[in-house]
């Protein structure tokens, strides 16, 4: 009797907090534990997620998606994305809360397995603190990928952070005398800082309009048409 040459199919191994992987490492271990809904590689290291709070994240994460689905609605050409994997660099592979994109001649393109390749325009991300990965070791990924706005929402210290990519450094863009901030690279997504805080949805939405409604942000959708 021939013994079998045939070698037994290799056991993939799970997928841990803390592991050093390579990203194509990182993603052949995510996709063989579905049961896994949130798993991030930065800067080489593996970090997963804890059970998701109802008021400290869930609430701020629909807000937000509120916010920026309902300025795609308003912007043909952009994409709002939620909870989408972005294959960044080698070493990067983050799953950010929300996104904003440019769909035709932007930094991201869509792979043809379905997901986000290259940096998005925006990305938003809900950190518990100023002790956040989201402050440290993202900023400075998402600074080195080109990620052109970084909003970080701090819950605990009940502060929003809006970082602009600008000669290779991060600017915090500070709210103006009626306390909105303007995004610098899509034009008309207007926000009131303070009753985002406050969680007044609809008072950030009237604020959003007034942004949808400006001659920019026409100009913009007209500029998006062409391309």
């Amino acid at each position: 009797m021939i013994a079998s040459t045939v070698s037994p199919p290799a056991t993939i191994p799970p997928l841990e907090n803390g592991d050093k992987l390579t990203r194509i490492q990182f993603e052949r271990r995510y996709q063989a534990m579905p049961e896994i809904k949130k798993a991030e590689l930065i800067e080489g290291i593996v970090y997963m997620a804890s059970p998701v709070r109802a008021k400290k994240h869930s609430k701020p994460h629909s807000h937000m998606i509120t916010w920026l689905g309902t300025y795609e609605a308003a912007t043909p050409g952009v994409e709002t994305l939620d909870n989408a994997t972005v294959r960044l660099d080698a070493d990067n592979e983050p799953q950010p809360d929300a996104l904003l994109r440019i769909e035709q001649g932007g930094q991201s393109t869509i792979s043809e397995d379905d997901y986000v390749e290259g940096a998005p325009e925006l990305i938003v991300e809900i950190a518990a603190s100023t002790a956040s990965i989201d402050l440290h070791h993202k900023l400075n990924v998402y600074r080195r990928n080109q990620v052109q706005e970084y909003l970080v929402w701090r819950i605990y210290d009940s502060e929003f952070d809006w970082f602009r990519l600008n000669g290779g450094e991060y600017i915090k863009l500070e709210s103006d005398s009626n306390g909105i901030i303007y995004s610098q690279v899509f034009p008309g997504l207007w926000l009131d800082k303070s009753a985002l805080l406050a969680g007044n949805l609809a008072k950030v939405l009237e604020g959003l309009q007034q942004g949808l409604a400006s001659q920019s942000h026409q100009d913009f959708v007209q500029q998006l048409v062409k391309e």
